[in-house]
C-alpha cells in the first residue's frame, strides 16, 4: 500500500480513469462447486479488473464432496511464471488464497518479486470452526503464516488467525465466539506479524449476528457486522474477501470495503437458499454482478 491507513475512510488503491487494473489470482480452479478462481475470475472481473489466473491445483469438485480428484499445479508454476516475465506482464494486485503445497508460497515470493509495487492480498484459506482442511500438511499451514505475515490485506477466520498466530486451535474454535478484547488482541497480534490491513471475520456470538474485526498499522480499529443466517455454505470466504478487493480496487474506503463485502455474502446466501441442492452447490451470486459493476459508479 502506498499510504498508512490511519482511518477506516481511507482507500487501500487509487483507482485512476479509464484504467483497468490487473490482478494475479492464485488459487485453485475448481470444476464444480462455488469457490476460489470460480469465484474470483467474475466477481473482479465485474468491478473492472483484469483478472490473470494462477492456478495452484485443479480439483473436480469442492472437498465437501466425496471422492473428489486434485491434481497439483506445483511443478508448472515456475515456467508458468516465467512465460509471464518474458512478454511482460503487468501486475497491480497479486490474490492468493487455496494453495496444494508449501512451495506454492515461494511462487507467490516470486510473483511478489517481479511486482514490488503490486498490492499483497492474502486469503489464508486452509481451515475453519476448529479444523484444518483435509488437504493441508503441518508444513503448508506453517508456509501460509509465512505468507500472511506479508500481507497488505489479510482475511482470516477465527481458526485460521490462531494458526498463523501459533495458538492452539480445536474445539474452542468450532463455535467462532471470542469477546471484543480477544478480537481485538488477535487483529493487533497479526498486525504486529507484519500484516498491514487484518480482516478477522465471521465471529459469531449467539446473538443472530456475524462480526467482522478490522485493524491496520495506522492504527485504525472498527467493527462491521451483519445478520447471522441458519445455515453454512461452501465459497463464501472466497466471495467474502473477492468482493473485499473487487471494491478495493474500485477505489472504496477500507470501511466500504468491507461493508461491501459482508453485505453481498450474506445476500448471496439468500439467493443460494432459492437453489436446488444448495448446501451441497455452495454459494450463488451469479445474479448479483451487477452490484459489483456498481462500484464503479
Amino acid at each position: 500500500m502506498s499510504n498508512v491507513i490511519t482511518s477506516p475512510d481511507q482507500a487501500l488503491y487509487q483507482r485512476e480513469g479509464a484504467y483497468i487494473p490487473r490482478i494475479a489470482a492464485v488459487h485453485d480452479m475448481c470444476g464444480y462447486g462455488k469457490c476460489s478462481l470460480g469465484v474470483a475470475i467474475p466477481v473482479l472481473s465485474a468491478a473492472g479488473c483484469d483478472v490473470c489466473p494462477v492456478p495452484t491445483s485443479l480439483f473436480s469438485s469442492h472437498t465437501a464432496f466425496p471422492g473428489w480428484y486434485m491434481h497439483d499445479t506445483t511443478d508448472m508454476l515456475p515456467d508458468y511464471l516465467a512465460a509471464w516475465k518474458n512478454i511482460g506482464v503487468g501486475i497491480d494486485a497479486v490474490y492468493s488464497g487455496f494453495l496444494g503445497a508449501p512451495e506454492q508460497v515461494d511462487r507467490i515470493r516470486d510473483l511478489y518479486a517481479m511486482y514490488p509495487d503490486a498490492l499483497r492480498v492474502v486469503d489464508p484459506v486452509m481451515a475453519d470452526h476448529g479444523k484444518v482442511y483435509p488437504t493441508y500438511t503441518p508444513e503448508l499451514c506453517a508456509a501460509m503464516a509465512e505468507l500472511a505475515e506479508g500481507a497488505d490485506i489479510l482475511t482470516p477466520n477465527l481458526t485460521e488467525a490462531a494458526i498463523i498466530l501459533g495458538e492452539p486451535i480445536g474445539d474452542a474454535w468450532a463455535g467462532e465466539d471470542i469477546a471484543d478484547d480477544e478480537a481485538r488482541r488477535m487483529v493487533d497480534a497479526l498486525l504486529a506479524k507484519g500484516t498491514k490491513t487484518a480482516v478477522l471475520k465471521g465471529i459469531q456470538r449467539g446473538d443472530g449476528r456475524i462480526r467482522n474485526f478490522v485493524g491496520t498499522e495506522g492504527g485504525a480499529f472498527f467493527e462491521v457486522d451483519n445478520e447471522l443466517l441458519p445455515y453454512m455454505l461452501h465459497g463464501t470466504g472466497d466471495l467474502y474477501c473477492s468482493c473485499l478487493l473487487a471494491a478495493v480496487m474500485a477505489g472504496r474506503t477500507l470501511e466500504e470495503s468491507v461493508r461491501f463485502a459482508c453485505d453481498f455474502v450474506h445476500d448471496a446466501m439468500l439467493v443460494s437458499a432459492e437453489q436446488p441442492q444448495f448446501r451441497e452447490r455452495g454459494v450463488s451470486f451469479e445474479t448479483m454482478l451487477g452490484r459489483v459493476a456498481d462500484l464503479l459508479k
